[in-house]
């Protein structure tokens, strides 16, 4: 069957990876009651092995698969960056909400206050105009002797009774009681009802039972998989990737019949990944793979986040990615152990069930992932590899390898690109004529130097061919040459610091190694791309602007733009240019994205640090970033109305004598004179987060993140732990 890029895995006698989701709560858990504080729920680990179907043979039945409470735990709808996985939204916060101290001072006065009066009253010290009401409503002969004190006595105390209600009621009133039961009462419901055992969801309703395949008209194969779930043979991999499956079903890619079957044959391990495997070999993150979200940390208590995302965990997700991210922090902030993992991890899981294609680049011993989570590792500089990088991005046009490789060569040199871009087409063209693919490292830099033998036996095999239009793009390229200031020697000396004994086995277009391109982008491949840091910088930077300027265009020159495609970048420095730029922006119309990290916007030109950051839609500065930095963050994140406040004491000066000496005895009581507070309640702009907040009030494991969907939607700047 056909899905996707997808084959069905063969049966295998050893059970499969299990655990769908790496912590699981250990109840599903319903939405609280508004006034319930939201926050993570518990997240207990998986169990070692999977629980048997069904109950044992005279023993008790065995506890309910982490599948099936992963499938059943509700997913409210909540803002942009959100955990949505168990998640509790916050009601709106009313501005005229009395603080509970307030509540509580006010119901404890009232009712001392109410003591007291019925003390008096009982005791006679007001008077008994309390008991006109009860003398005028009684006859007089049941007061009198020899009359009935019995219905006297009943008249009586209901009288009491009434009155002390009215009493009740006055001062409820007048305490707030009742809004101060609701406020102590919510949160107390609320952990009740987690602690409740939940109701078994309705067979319609209930996700395990996969309701969309019986509607549709695959009974059987929705049978196979809740059998499946129930015992304890799938993960959440498995359901993402078969209801992945069942999606091209619905659009018309794939047959219906062809669908069932294969779900009948394989169970939970239909149509797998091309690699056979169904999920990671570890995990170091919490995910939610119906929500596509992994999660990153929590949002504390802070008077500057916004009220519905305190307490809440915080996600990144592709439709956030979509947008690409850009964090900034120190080395040792956390950006790539704390942010970046987890992102590389989610995406390869999402790989595994057919839902994304990740690319990963670091530098050599970046904490990406270990080798076993991806389908290829690329270690460029290191002997022995199998692996190899396309130079080309696997492109047959020798205009658009021109552009590429221009960008990785000369892209930081704005007024160089469009020369070598010209210049390398020049060459290209006419030796992917003359030998049916692109020239090799060494071979390039000849051409580029203009050596005389190489440029003659071009010219040879051209004119053999009859390509007299490459002779004359051959020939325009030798006169240039011998011209003062030809790019072609920039280029030389860019292309050979490639030329080195430590990459002379990579780059090879021969065909006699195993070439990753960048053009299979539309297949759900994991990568990890490990780049020469140490003692080859500047060849690094050119060979991450080649994997960018690649990534931009093969993602948006893709036929099939179902898979999101997602770049992962760590010390993205000296790989921003005005092209890229515009690459990025093209991104979010071609479900990919880009995940970059920097220690500093120094590591960008000057003129184009704020392009970056208007060009990426999600933008994270992480505990340590220095004060110029935080005002390029303030400055984007822009400013907010808020309602401050101005206390003034002014001291209060006595006239008359007694007011003169009450006002010495309290200075002698308290030491401070006689003083009247004055509050001045002004609305004003500011900065939602202000440069020095940013540079010294960000605590260390923190960042502050803003993201921003692809269809628009956003989220203010939220302070987060990225610890919990």
């Amino acid at each position: 069957m056909d899905t996707e890029g997808t084959h069905d895995a063969p049966h295998t006698a050893s059970p499969p990876p299990h655990g769908a989701h790496r912590a699981e709560p250990t109840v599903p858990r319903p939405a609280a009651p508004p006034a319930a504080p939201a926050g993570p729920p518990a997240i207990p680990p998986p169990p070692a092995a999977p629980p048997a179907a069904g109950p044992a043979a005279g023993g008790p039945e065995t506890a309910e698969p982490p599948v099936l409470r992963w499938l059943r735990t509700p997913r409210p709808a909540a803002a942009p960056g959100i955990w949505t996985y168990g998640h509790r939204p916050k009601a709106a916060v009313d501005p005229e909400r009395a603080p509970l101290r307030q509540l509580v001072s006010g119901a404890v006065i009232s009712l001392l206050c109410g003591w007291l009066l019925w003390s008096l009253l009982w005791n006679n010290y007001l008077g008994s105009y309390w008991l006109w009401p009860l003398l005028l409503l009684t006859p007089d002969s049941w007061r009198t002797a020899g009359g009935d004190t019995v219905a006297f006595a009943w008249a009586t105390y209901l009288y009491y009774g009434l009155f002390l209600a009215l009493m009740v009621f006055v001062f409820g009133r007048l305490g707030r009681w009742r809004e101060l039961a609701r406020r102590l009462g919510g949160p107390l419901v609320a952990r009740l009802r987690e602690r409740a055992p939940a109701a078994a969801p309705e067979p319609a309703a209930d996700r395990a039972q996969w309701p969309e395949l019986r509607a549709a008209g695959a009974p059987d194969a929705a049978d196979k998989l809740a059998a499946e779930a129930r015992a304890g043979r799938m993960n959440d991999v498995d359901v993402a990737r078969i209801e992945r499956a069942w999606r091209s079903v619905r659009s018309g890619t794939n047959p219906l019949a062809s669908f069932t079957d294969t779900v009948l044959r394989h169970g939970g391990a239909a149509c797998a990944h091309p690699s056979g495997r169904r999920d990671l070999p570890g995990r170091t993150a919490h995910h939610d793979l119906l929500a596509h979200q992994v999660r990153i940390g929590v949002a504390p208590d802070h008077p500057r986040n916004p009220p519905q995302h305190r307490g809440a965990g915080l996600a990144l997700e592709p439709r956030l990615l979509g947008t690409s991210l850009l964090a900034v922090g120190p080395s040792g902030s956390g950006k790539t152990s704390r942010v970046l993992k987890p992102v590389v991890e989610s995406m390869c899981l999402q790989a595994l069930a057919g839902q994304c294609a990740v690319v990963a680049v670091g530098p050599a011993g970046a904490d990406l992932g270990p080798d076993d989570a991806f389908d290829v590792v690329v270690r460029i500089g290191r002997t022995g590899q199998d692996s190899d990088l396309d130079l080309y991005g696997g492109t047959t046009d020798p205009d658009e390898a021109a552009g590429i490789l221009a960008e990785a060569l000369v892209g930081d040199l704005p007024d160089h690109q469009r020369r070598g871009a010209t210049a390398l087409g020049q060459l290209l063209g006419p030796f992917r004529t003359a030998h049916d693919r692109f020239p090799s490292v060494p071979e390039l830099r000849e051409l580029l130097d203009g050596a005389p033998e190489p440029t003659a036996a071009l010219r040879a095999a051209l004119e053999a061919a009859g390509a007299s239009a490459l002779l004359r793009e051959l020939d325009a390229r030798t006169r240039q040459s011998e011209r003062a200031g030809d790019v072609g020697v920039l280029l030389a000396d860019r292309i050979a610091l490639l030329d080195r004994p430590a990459f002379a086995g990579f780059f090879d277009p021969t065909g006699r190694t195993r070439q990753v391109s960048l053009r299979a982008v539309d297949h759900p491949l994991r990568v990890r791309i490990e780049l020469p840091e140490r003692g080859h910088a500047e060849a690094s930077g050119i060979l991450a602007r080649l994997i960018l300027a690649q990534f931009t265009e093969c993602a948006v020159a893709r036929a099939d733009r179902s898979l999101f495609a997602c770049l992962v970048l760590d010390e993205a420095a000296h790989t921003i240019t005005t092209e890229a730029l515009r690459g990025l922006q093209r991104l979010r119309s071609a479900n990919a994205g880009v995940v970059l990290t920097l220690r500093a916007l120094d590591d960008v030109p000057e003129g184009l640090r704020s392009a970056l950051l208007g060009a990426v839609g999600c933008r994270m500065a992480f505990a340590g970033v220095t004060t110029w930095d935080g005002a390029r963050f303030a400055e984007v994140w822009g400013k907010e109305w808020v309602e401050t406040r101005d206390v003034t004491d002014r001291q209060i000066i006595a006239v008359s004598a007694a007011g003169k000496a009450f006002h010495m005895f309290r200075q002698l009581v308290t030491g401070k004179a006689a003083t009247a507070k004055a509050v001045t309640v002004r609305t004003v702009e500011r900065e939602r987060w202000s440069a020095s907040d940013l540079a010294n009030a960000v605590p260390p494991g923190h960042a502050v993140l803003s993201v921003t969907s692809v269809r628009g939607e956003h989220a203010p700047p939220v302070l987060v732990d990225l610890g919990k």
